[in-house]
């Protein structure tokens, strides 16, 4: 035993003088895992989580997965490596992300998922997500008293593989569709992207000239939407979001988009990382894993409050 010690130490030694990368572990390093900065929303989480966790005295390691899955496993590989104390995720698909969630338990790291659920309980120690079904009732109630109740209308829906897609459109019909003079013309998925939604858009305006409004399930496909619809000249088109961005608050400002359900990126990735202290702290753990954060419905008459997927008092 002594001997294996001795060589091991002067291995370790002998690494540190010839200058060989070792792995570099923190004692108190929190990993942050979300999709890609571009959208303002998942940097909002990112910013929020380090912010909390700098507050904390930790280190922090943010990465961005791009809802690419494989992506993702090689980051959790990476926090692993790291030896991070638990990991703040927005994960990258509810079915293609349990086994990844799942191999940090087992390496001993907890995760606390936010904004989107997985497919499984009791992997995760905390699954901290907007009441998605409730906003998109509140953005639906909106739209329709916008629309008179009447008229063609368009929804554009986030990417089919993220659970929070499919909870919106379901909570947006469970309202629409009790008025039978609301009428979907078209309904595509445009993946979350601004890019895809202005092209999507402009198809769905040349086939459907007559449509009078645009729901949309999130602020970023919402703001692609709007920017089609003014290239067209079609200033009079009503258009709703969900999220909460400072774009569409400025847009709502200004007079283009109507309305927008915020969900609460910033305040959720503060809890998870709270929560996560409670937990590598004391082992405890929230009372229940799935928690839901309730929504705001924002439009011309709080905009002006509205700041970074928060409301300021």
């Amino acid at each position: 035993m002594k001997l294996t010690r001795r060589l091991t130490l002067a291995a370790f030694a002998g690494a540190l003088a010839l200058g060989t990368a070792l792995p570099a572990f923190a004692a108190d390093l929190i990993a942050i895992i979300t999709p890609a900065h571009d959208n303002p929303f998942f940097k909002a989480e990112a910013v929020g989580a380090e912010a909390k966790a700098k507050e904390l005295g930790y280190e922090t390691l943010v990465m961005t997965h791009d809802d690419d899955a494989n992506k993702q496993s090689e980051m959790i590989d990476t926090a692993i490596g790291r030896g991070a104390k638990a990991i703040i995720l927005d994960n990258a698909g509810a079915d293609a992300s349990v086994a990844a969630v799942k191999k940090a338990k087992d390496a001993g790291i907890p995760s606390f998922l936010i904004d989107r659920e997985i497919n499984a309980t009791g992997v995760a120690v905390a699954q901290i997500v907007s009441n998605n079904y409730q906003g998109a009732q509140l953005g639906a109630q909106e739209f329709v008293k916008l629309m008179g109740e009447k008229g063609n209308y368009v929804e554009l829906v986030g990417k089919e593989s993220d659970t929070n897609a499919g909870i919106r459109s379901q909570g947006y019909h469970d309202v629409i569709d009790d008025y039978p003079d609301l009428k979907s013309v078209a309904k595509q998925s445009a993946n979350w992207s601004q890019t895809e939604a202005y092209s999507k858009m402009e198809t769905i305006l040349q086939a459907n000239p007559d449509i009078k409004g645009v729901i949309s399930g999130n602020d970023t496909m919402a703001m692609g939407a709007i920017a089609a619809l003014q290239a067209a000249g079609r200033k009079d088109v009503i258009v709703v979001g969900f999220d909460g961005s400072n774009d569409v608050r400025d847009s709502i400002k200004s007079g283009g988009i109507k309305a927008t359900v915020l969900q609460p990126a910033y305040a959720q990735a503060q809890l998870a990382v709270e929560q996560a202290d409670t937990y590598i702290k004391n082992k405890t753990t929230p009372k229940e894993e799935k928690q839901l954060m309730d929504c705001v419905l924002i439009n011309a008459d709080n905009a002006d409050k509205l700041e970074t997927f928060a409301l300021k008092n």
